[in-house]
């Protein structure tokens, strides 16, 4: 009866100490969208519009166009990218793509999606999308794995007839993520994140902030390594708690009642 109460108990404290780990594995609802959404892309790494997550933006250009927005990604984090491209009635057949480069410039390859497609003469619009792999919080030098910091999207159009150069079109782009929680979490972290600019400083003043000479501004919501805290640490708990259950019940079960056994009287 006494084990029966003890593991009661223990499932009890188990639900609510889970709790929390599911509410904060939920992906949040996305920030309504409101017009100071950017509504222009860069021609550049370096003049990429600085976007958030969770937001739909739009431009402007032509045919023959390179765009390029920028986004923060955390560690934990799987982002999907996905663009939409609107044509004009009269074009030829025009072959659309999307990469994505983090904040080393290393193109990062898509898990799945259309990240390429071709829209046949007289379409009106052609849908892209690209999901990354999830954001490792540390990686070796040599590795080609995502890491927290600056994304960068470029979209463009490949294999452009000469007919179609310079014709108008207008873009929407929106980028989300999807928690992965402790299956992705590793055992190290990134002095800083890939953030172009982060590590230079000005030598005059190295202790102003302000010195800081960091080439984009924008970071998630929370700040940088803000899941630090994942369902990993639940179910380490969980863990040690059914360990230390089972070397209770094992005891309980191999020291019998504790009573001496009662010897019948010789004959």
């Amino acid at each position: 009866m006494r084990i029966t109460r003890v593991v009661s108990a223990t499932l009890l404290a188990l639900g609510l100490a889970a709790g929390p780990a599911a509410a904060d594995s939920t992906p949040s609802a996305s920030p309504s969208e409101d017009s100071s959404a950017p509504t222009e892309a860069g021609t550049s790494f370096r003049t990429a519009a600085e976007i958030d997550q969770g937001r739909t933006v739009t431009a402007s250009g032509s045919a023959g166009d390179y765009l390029y927005w920028s986004f923060p990604a955390d560690a934990g984090q799987r982002p999907t990218v996905k663009a939409k491209v609107k044509l004009p009635q009269e074009h030829a057949g025009q072959t659309w793509q999307i990469d994505v480069y983090d904040g080393l410039r290393r193109r990062q390859a898509c898990q799945y999606g259309a990240q390429a497609r071709t829209a046949a003469p007289g379409t009106a619009s052609v849908d892209l999308a690209c999901v990354l792999r999830t954001v490792r919080a540390w990686s070796e030098p040599w590795a080609d794995d995502p890491l927290p910091g600056t994304y960068y999207v470029r979209l463009t159009v490949v294999g452009l007839k000469t007919a179609d150069l310079g014709l108008p079109m207008d873009a929407e782009l929106r980028v989300d993520s999807e928690d992965i929680g402790g299956s992705a979490a590793v055992d190290g972290s990134l002095a800083e994140p890939l953030v172009p600019g982060v590590a230079v400083t000005s030598e005059a003043d190295e202790e102003d902030a302000s010195a800081s000479a960091v080439l984009s501004s924008i970071e998630p919501e929370d700040g940088w390594s803000s899941g630090w805290w994942s369902d990993r640490w639940v179910w380490t708990a969980v863990g040690g708690i059914l360990a230390a259950l089972a070397g209770i019940g094992g005891y309980a079960l191999t020291r019998g009642s504790g009573r001496p056994t009662r010897v019948p009287p010789a004959a």
